[in-house]
């Protein structure tokens, strides 16, 4: 077994270290057991699908905390590049890629919509009244069988557009692809506005999609995003869904 180096990543629900020629994602302590054999099973799914991702190796726990062990992605993360002046080079490979992965089947992954409802339903965040608004909203919206990633943001995907990684496969899912273009506007817009909307806008070029096909589905998003306990994230998050300040 090799010896876990230098840490190379941390998110909200794990970190990621040098392990041999490969990389360890040690989820946190407190984190469930499902959690880690869940995203290895997506990522199983996913490797067929002939897409960037990166092949997971194996499960295993690490002094009480549970950990993937997979391929190693390559370069810089689009944030990063986006420093510079590669931003609307990173937004329209961002938007070709999710293109691309939205073109395969999400066959296997659990319910996009069924996803947003349970999330809907458990938080603590949204009275009565509105919870059955969203959750009328979200019924509304078109099923899908699209391949979602459900966290794809600039931060996950890594390299340059000869030799790309997409990353965090934890919350993949089956549905709608405006559904899944809409948690990423939601995402990005808790660190930066404009570019959320830029890549709104790009997908939407690239794609022919509507951009208010898109956007309806923000409410349940945002609303259903408050269950993930995101303190700094929850005011802005009661204002996409248009919660009221009786929603607490």
């Amino acid at each position: 077994m090799n010896e876990i180096g230098c840490r190379v990543g941390s998110g909200k629900d794990a970190e990621v270290f040098e392990y041999g020629e490969r990389v360890l994602k040690l989820f946190r302590s407190g984190a469930s057991k499902a959690a880690a054999f869940r995203e290895a099973a997506n990522l199983a799914l996913v490797e067929r699908l002939d897409l960037p991702t990166p092949r997971v190796h194996s499960v295993d726990d690490h002094d009480g905390r549970w950990g993937l062990v997979m391929d190693r992605a390559s370069g810089r993360s689009f944030a990063e590049q986006m420093v510079t002046d590669a931003r609307s080079k990173c937004i329209e490979e961002m938007a070709r890629l999710h293109c691309q992965l939205h073109q395969k089947p999400g066959s296997g992954l659990p319910s996009l919509k069924t996803r947003l409802s349970t999330n809907i339903r458990r938080t603590d965040h949204i009275e009565p009244v509105s919870r059955d608004r969203l959750l009328r909203q979200l019924d509304a919206l078109p099923e899908g069988e699209s391949l979602c990633h459900g966290d794809f943001h600039p931060w996950n995907i890594h390299g340059t557009a000869d030799q790309v990684t997409i990353l965090d496969w934890l919350d993949a899912s089956c549905g709608h692809p405006a559904a899944d273009v809409c948690r990423s506007y939601v995402l990005i817009h808790g660190v930066d506005g404009a570019l959320a909307t830029d890549y709104v806008d790009a997908y939407s070029g690239l794609t022919g999609t509507a951009v208010a096909d898109i956007m309806a589905w923000l409410p349940p998003t945002a609303a259903a995003r408050l269950a993930e306990g995101v303190p700094a994230e929850t005011e802005s998050l009661r204002r996409l869904a248009g919660l009221s300040a009786l929603d607490t």
